[in-house]
């Protein structure tokens, strides 16, 4: 069990940085960033989350019985296993080559997990707390600048009318988080297992998640940046802000969507 843990509340304000990397003001800390850590609420949400889009999967009824198939019985000095009409061969039995699998998964099968609505809250609240403590957000793995001492990056309008890639590029580099992207980039590897063969064959690692209006520029300069993804405040859940569980979640956020959650200019 993890312990409650309470945000340190000497820091009030956020610095806010314009499209020059320069903070050109401050924003006040929404309360939602005091909420204390329960980082076991957080991963017991996001594995109840990601049970959701799970797809029931199982085998054919008739996979491995598709045979004509008759027992020989006793006294012929072998197995009284099921074997082929025309042939020797054992067939259909779970312990033949070819047979019926024993206890295969079935498509009734519900995985299916429920989640209280309070504690759904809390575990969004909180994973939104723990992408505010740089210690977190380090030690989830992600790389950025030692000058930056205030998380999640809070940008403001200039920034949001980035049209350019490059210049997207460019802006991270300066307040120093491009680190990260290069991280998700270095990090890109074939998936092993099936799902090379499902349309999945690359895995990527996450990298920043801005938290913005998604039809404005800078939504289309980043989208195309590794291990980037780009959700509207209104959307923000608690796997997308502690991916597998796993708290932490390094943000850029407009300040509009600081408001949303409650901060105010300064």
């Amino acid at each position: 069990m993890v312990k409650k843990v309470v945000k340190d509340k000497k820091s009030g304000e956020f610095p806010v940085y314009s499209a020059e990397g320069k903070v050109s003001g401050s924003i006040a800390v929404p309360e939602v960033f005091h909420t204390p850590l329960r980082l076991d609420i957080v991963r017991k949400a996001v594995v109840a989350i990601e049970t959701h889009d799970r797809q029931p999967y199982g085998p054919s009824p008739t996979a491995g019985m598709r045979h004509a198939v008759s027992t020989w019985g006793k006294g012929r000095g072998v197995a009284r296993v099921q074997r082929l009409t025309q042939g020797n061969s054992a067939a259909e039995s779970p312990n033949n080559v070819g047979g019926r699998r024993a206890h295969p998964p079935t498509v009734e099968k519900s995985y299916y997990k429920r989640f209280n609505r309070k504690e759904m809250a809390l575990a969004r609240a909180s994973a939104l707390a723990a992408t505010s403590k740089v210690e977190i957000v380090r030690r989830r793995g992600h790389r950025f600048s030692e000058d930056i001492s205030a998380l999640p990056l809070v940008v403001d309008d200039s920034v949001l009318e980035i049209e350019a890639t490059a210049d997207a590029i460019e802006f991270l580099d300066t307040v120093g988080l491009y680190d990260d992207i290069i991280r998700a980039k270095e990090g890109k590897h074939i998936r092993a297992g099936r799902g090379k063969m499902r349309g999945r064959k690359y895995r990527v690692p996450r990298s920043i998640l801005f938290v913005m209006d998604v039809n404005k520029p800078l939504a289309r300069a980043v989208r195309n940046l590794p291990g980037v993804e780009v959700v509207p405040p209104q959307r923000l859940g608690a796997s997308d802000l502690a991916p597998g569980g796993d708290s932490g979640r390094l943000l850029v956020m407009s300040t509009e969507a600081v408001k949303y959650f409650g901060g105010a200019s300064e």
